[in-house]
């Protein structure tokens, strides 16, 4: 019976000390990471239990590695607490020639959306780089193509080779000078991109413009083929206006210079002239506003019939000046 009650007592326990190891399993266990899937077009040297870094610093584990066809599908886990933008793409690097690769997630997160559980990079933001056999299959065709069995089998490329060496040689500092000039001319454009687009871009409405008033540029060409047609059958008379100009020109010329002395006379006459009209100008403002009265009283005071000017005029105005009053007058200006 004590022997039962032990057993039984040691099986409660152990009961009990699985369901606390359970609970504590579920309780402290890490919470899952991002799950994402990535197809490649080939991911030779990618094996489950991988790397999956970012900025070289590892940040997951590859899961599994399954081919679909034409594609491989990757799938792997990032940790949890790393951020990834959603936008990101996946490569698949090797650190040397004889190590696995790893899975690269670029660009590193910055800020806006994230790369949530489930998504699956498509296979045009995957690469992998190229083989070491096939960089040494590129360099060997290569090199058979430019051999002698190839683009050099009558010396073509040999005699290329030499014609660019001696049209090079003794200019290298000419051509160091090129360059540099290629790279401040870069630094240019650089610090003036806006003033170049902006310059293109009024060239594309410059362009437009012309484009949509197509008929009237070619109706000012048409124009100007005209005026020139003229200019070419009249070209024996413009050339003989021309020479009439010319002698005219040389003929003032030489009148000028024959009486310089009377235009510098004259100029200063005029100038003294046309300053009287200035320093008179108030006056002869008045006389031309009142000259038309003057003209209608004119024409009013003309008798056609007898052809004289009729008027009445003050004798006074015309005599001696009147006496101050209060004096006694000599008769002249009385009447008496």
């Amino acid at each position: 019976m004590l022997t039962r009650m032990r057993v039984a007592v040691a099986l409660l326990a152990a009961a009990l000390v699985a369901v606390a190891a359970a609970t504590a399993l579920v309780v402290f266990r890490p919470p899952p990471g991002t799950r994402v899937t990535a197809l490649f077009t080939e991911a030779i040297g990618v094996y489950a239990g991988s790397d999956v870094r970012v900025l070289g610093v590892k940040v997951g584990t590859i899961d599994t590695v399954r081919a679909e066809g034409t594609r491989v599908r990757v799938t792997l886990t990032v940790d949890h607490g790393v951020d990834v933008p959603a936008g990101a793409r996946a490569v698949a690097v090797a650190p040397s020639l004889v190590s696995d690769r790893y899975i690269q997630l670029a660009p590193a997160y910055t800020g806006g959306a994230r790369l949530a559980s489930g998504t699956v990079i498509p296979v045009e933001r995957t690469a992998t780089p190229m083989e070491l056999d096939k960089v040494y299959a590129s360099i060997k065709k290569l090199a058979a193509d430019l051999g002698p069995n190839g683009l050099n089998q009558k010396g073509a490329l040999s005699d290329v080779l030499g014609t660019g060496a001696d049209n090079l040689r003794g200019n290298g500092q000419a051509l160091r000078t090129t360059i540099e000039r290629f790279g401040q001319a870069a630094k240019t454009l650089t610090g003036s991109q806006d003033d170049l687009f902006a310059t293109i871009d009024n060239l594309q409405k410059f362009t437009t413009m012309i484009k949509e008033n197509d008929g009237q540029v070619r109706l000012a060409e048409q124009q100007l083929a005209e005026v020139t047609g003229f200019l070419a059958a009249d070209r024996q008379e413009l050339g003989g206006a021309l020479t009439a100009l010319a002698d005219a020109l040389g003929r003032v010329e030489r009148f000028v210079r024959d009486n310089r002395a009377l235009l510098k006379d004259n100029v200063g006459k005029l100038a003294d002239i046309t300053r009287t009209l200035v320093d008179q100008r108030r006056s002869l403002a008045e006389v031309l506003d009142v000259q038309p009265l003057n003209a209608g009283n004119l024409l009013n005071a003309y008798d056609p019939a007898t052809r004289t000017l009729q008027g009445r005029g003050d004798l006074n105005e015309i005599g001696l000046p009147l006496p101050a009053a209060g004096t006694v007058g000599t008769g002249r200006g009385t009447g008496q």
